[in-house]
């Protein structure tokens, strides 16, 4: 190095600085603060304002919620421990109807002694359900979860084994219907034949081929009336349900009011407009009530299994327009490939277009059922006994009249989990579809 470079540069590091913190201010939830809370004027106002707000809420609920008591058998003898405990006349919740009532709220006038089937049922539903939501299990366990709604519903109603079983038999004939007769036939006529054939068989062959299996060979669990099933275990049953069957119901009439078979297309066009231009409550009243004039005299058609049904067709309707959004968003280029590698229609839907259409469809297939999950409540209007009717029923008792808050919360909270859980989902599955990794 010469002379004159050497008076110039009075220092050449030879060595790599060792690596350090970033500031403070430019790191963190400083950092966080300052560029999503107080990166202007009018944005530090605004949350000032808003974390006040929420400190005035919180300061009176999480002291009501949390020094609740839990332990009283009335209200009266809530009222006293609060006043031996924090004074007379404090604010402080009283959850011990919670625990008092804990039962009711969550399975109705069930028998005590017969609590266990209904757990075992949610358990084998849990089970079934996983596969489903899940890829990464293992696919046999499909056969299990197409099982799994005949074995829930004899846990919960009891009866002889052979009913659901019956049942079940008309869904395999409709299979086997479509599955030999579409490539002699065609498919179309094969559709209506395992519609058909299956109704024709629950109607007419059904009742005494289980009938008869019962006196043969007597399997089955002592019965429960759907009268005694009440709080939750109500609302999960319809909510279930009905999102089970409305999913592929609203498929089936979101194809239909695509198709080009005039018939099929303007009988899901007025089968979608009747239903969403009624409300569900008018619905759940014709279920309730006018139902039964129109059926033959005598017959029993039980209250649960009529809600159910015009739960479904309700919330169908909504999953069909849903549906049909997908459907319009896809571009044409994918109808025309599907023509293009010579699939016929119902390869074409089953392959290419309905996957890529309910994937764009998630969000509002969500969104509809969790608002189909939250009208459940509106049962308590034709005198079903779910959270809400229970609720009601405990407050007008002698030992809990006058209790108010603390019941809400409670069922407000349970229907916030499932809720949530729910859109969490939905969003865990958009993830996991979306294509574009930014």
């Amino acid at each position: 190095m010469s002379d004159t470079h050497a008076q110039t540069v009075p220092f050449v590091r030879d060595s790599m600085v060792e690596q350090r913190d970033p500031p403070i201010a430019q790191s963190g939830a400083i950092k966080w603060m300052r560029e999503n809370m107080f990166s202007s004027w009018l944005n530090i106002i605004l949350s000032v304002v808003s974390i006040w707000v929420v400190w005035v809420i919180l300061s009176h609920v999480i002291p009501w919620a949390v020094f609740g008591i839990w332990d009283a058998s009335s209200l009266a003898e809530c009222r006293e421990v609060r006043d031996r405990i924090y004074g007379e006349g404090a604010s402080v919740a009283c959850w011990a109807v919670i625990s008092d009532r804990w039962s009711q709220l969550m399975f109705g006038f069930y028998p005590s002694e017969l609590y266990w089937r209904p757990v075992v049922a949610f358990v084998v539903f849990l089970i079934a359900i996983a596969p489903v939501l899940f890829s990464s299990l293992p696919r046999k366990m499909i056969w299990f979860s197409l099982a799994a709604p005949f074995l829930i519903f004899w846990l919960i109603w009891g009866g002889s084994i052979w009913a659901p079983i019956a049942v079940a038999a008309g869904f395999v004939l409709g299979w086997a219907v479509m599955t030999f007769a579409a490539p002699a036939i065609g498919v179309l006529p094969a559709v209506i034949g395992a519609i058909v054939v299956p109704v024709i068989y629950w109607l007419f062959i059904a009742g005494p081929l289980a009938s008869t299996l019962a006196a043969i060979l007597p399997i089955g669990l002592e019965s429960v009336r759907s009268n005694d099933i009440g709080g939750f275990m109500l609302a999960l049953i319809i909510g279930i349900a009905g999102i089970t069957l409305s999913l592929p119901l609203g498929i089936v009439l979101a194809l239909g009011r695509q198709s080009d078979m005039f018939i099929i297309n303007k009988c899901s066009v007025i089968f979608i407009e009747v239903i969403r231009g009624v409300p569900l409550i008018v619905w759940l009243f014709t279920a309730s009530l006018l139902l039964n004039y129109f059926l033959p005299p005598g017959t029993n058609f039980d209250l649960m299994l009529r809600v159910i049904i015009m739960v479904t067709l309700f919330s169908s309707a909504y999953i069909a327009e849903v549906v049909r959004g997908g459907l319009a968003a896809l571009p044409k280029g994918q109808y025309e490939a599907a023509d293009a590698l010579g699939l016929d229609y119902w390869k074409s839907m089953r392959l290419i277009i309905l996957p890529q259409s309910l994937k764009i469809a998630i969000p509002g297939i969500v969104n509809t059922f969790i608002g189909l999950f939250k009208d459940t409540t509106l049962v308590v209007l034709i005198g079903m006994l779910d959270p809400l009717g229970f609720a009601n029923t405990i407050r007008a008792t002698t030992d809990w009249n006058g209790i108010y808050w603390e019941l809400f919360v409670f069922i407000g909270l349970m229907f916030f989990i499932f809720c949530f859980s729910m859109g969490r989902y939905s969003l865990f599955l958009e993830k996991k579809l979306r294509r574009e990794h930014r």
